[in-house]
């Protein structure tokens, strides 16, 4: 889904307050019934009727009768509230050009008040089917009930985290600045995507460096999938 900031700019308080109720209401329904989200938003004289129906207009909900009148918050509608956190925070104050998308994320530039440019990842996960999300990754635990929402918020938790504690330890990653619910801020890294070097001037250099974080990295307990394929291919 391709997100229009320029709608954000345009939502209103009660706006927001009617969103921030379906996700609440969320946390234990999968459809969350209308009366639930008038309840939890608390608008007067009938308001966030009305209020559903701009949201639906945006796309920002997606309504369902099919079992009784109920919402859930779409991408969008979970992208705005992390949006807004972020930028009410001071994180950020503009959003710019979309630099990467993926099966699970969608990555674009932001600015900050100072002109400094960081990059915003919202992970979306669900976005391509895969049977084995389940198997995986630990996010369920042992959850019976889950939504995508729910399990990209985890994901951009767990990623800020390591992150957070690799540039503690001074591995190369980017600088994590901030994460609400799905969306993760970190410092921007010039360079290429490794599918997009054809030839490399100094191989040897690169690959001793690439073992030495490899050896650095099982030092800290964390074992990663490239030292097999990395071994592999050795022995071949």
């Amino acid at each position: 889904m391709k997100l229009d900031v320029d709608a954000l700019r345009y939502l209103s308080k009660d706006d927001f307050r009617v969103l921030t109720a379906v996700e609440m209401g969320m946390k234990n329904h999968e459809i969350v019934p209308a009366e639930l989200v008038e309840r939890i938003a608390g608008l007067k004289h009938g308001g966030t009727y009305k209020v559903l129906r701009n949201l639906l207009k945006h796309k920002l909900v997606h309504h369902d009768s099919s079992k009784y009148d109920g919402y859930r918050l779409t991408y969008l509608g979970y992208d705005f509230l992390a949006i807004k956190a972020l930028v009410n925070r001071g994180v950020f104050s503009s959003i710019g050009r979309q630099i990467g998308v993926g099966k699970e994320s969608d990555i674009f530039e932001v600015a900050t008040e100072d002109g400094t440019i960081l990059a915003m990842k919202l992970h979306r996960l669900g976005r391509v089917s895969f049977r084995a999300v389940k198997s995986k990754r630990d996010y369920l635990l042992h959850r019976r009930s889950y939504n995508w929402l729910y399990l990209s918020r985890l994901a951009a938790l767990k990623e800020f985290a390591f992150m957070k504690a690799l540039g503690e330890h001074e591995f190369p990653v980017p600088r994590a600045v901030d994460c609400n619910r799905h969306c993760v801020v970190m410092s921007l890294v010039q360079g290429y995507p490794l599918v997009q070097v054809k030839q490399l001037q100094n191989p040897d250099e690169v690959f001793e460096r690439i073992i030495g974080l490899i050896v650095r990295l099982a030092e800290h307990g964390l074992f990663i999938v490239i030292l097999m394929n990395l071994i592999s291919w050795y022995l071949c």
